[in-house]
């Protein structure tokens, strides 16, 4: 079983939409995963809601044309105001609970089945709030949105971001104990290797071998992103990803593999096309 590699659109700002996707093809990937704020329209807010019937016709029609499928969203509430998952308030809860709504009909509209719910400011636990309080918040404003998730064939993926970004859900362990809360197969663990580096740390301080990870939560991992803790792509740091590799094999993980970049240092073309041929590379010898 080969593994599906996709592309994290952020990486290409300033590029139209046809040539972010067509680039992409011609280096290998066949999916694409894309953040809200890069299609909502210039000069307004990034709100999804501002996203034509057209346009989202547009988006669809333009990955078909590539030969790419769109797998979905990341990056869900970046350049948005107002939302937050455990906030104290609930009508500020309440709102993020008609944003998801939004951000899941988009994301049907697009093709794409997930949704990588990162967001680490906008779920911090906020002062006066106790975490099993923050839990509640979270679990009650998720569960609100699994009719949506239900009826459009979405599952949210909740992402295990490291305590350098936020307080809460900082590994996959506090992520599962959310996704208990649920029971649904609409909510589900996303892995991701910067994150990971940063927030899977054993009682003694030690670094937990990503690999050990996988293979842990296998059963419950919906969606992986690869980069390096240098935030760069795939094979532009140290992190030996053969080990990694190999753990999504032998857990025969079905998914996609998308490549979520920060630093653009090295320049698009290279993060692009070197990132895949590494990953292939370490796939082809495992």
């Amino acid at each position: 079983m080969a593994f599906k590699y996709a592309m994290c659109n952020e990486l290409y700002e300033g590029w139209l939409l046809e040539k972010q996707f067509d680039f992409a093809a011609q280096c290998g990937y066949t999916g694409m995963e894309l953040a809200p704020f890069t299609l909502t329209p210039v000069g307004k807010s990034a709100d999804v809601r501002d996203i034509s019937t057209e346009k989202r016709a547009e988006i669809r029609k333009i990955a078909k044309n590539a030969g790419l499928e769109i797998l979905g969203l990341h990056w869900l509430l970046a350049k948005t105001e107002g939302f937050h998952l455990t906030h104290p308030d609930a009508n500020i809860r309440n709102a993020t609970v008609e944003y998801g709504k939004a951000l899941i009909d988009l994301c049907a509209d697009l093709g794409g089945n997930i949704m990588v719910w990162g967001s680490p400011k906008q779920r911090n636990i906020e002062l006066g709030v106790t975490r099993d309080q923050a839990y509640r918040y979270a679990a009650d404003a998720l569960r609100e949105l699994l009719p949506t998730l239900e009826k459009n064939g979405v599952c949210i993926a909740l992402e295990p971001l490291a305590p350098s970004e936020t307080n809460f859900l900082t590994c996959a362990a506090e992520t599962l104990t959310l996704i208990d809360m649920l029971k649904s197969p609409h909510v589900q663990l996303h892995l991701d290797c910067k994150a990971m580096w940063g927030g899977e740390i054993n009682p003694d301080g030690s670094r937990r071998p990503m690999a050990d990870v996988i293979r842990q939560y296998a059963a419950s991992t919906k969606h992986f992103h690869a980069n390096d803790p240098n935030l760069q792509g795939p094979g532009f740091g140290e992190l030996d990803f053969t080990p990694i590799f190999k753990a999504l094999k032998d857990v025969k993980y079905d998914g996609w593999i998308s490549v979520e970049v920060f630093d653009y240092s090295p320049g698009v073309e290279a993060l692009s096309k070197k990132s895949i041929d590494y990953m292939r590379e370490i796939e082809k010898n495992i």
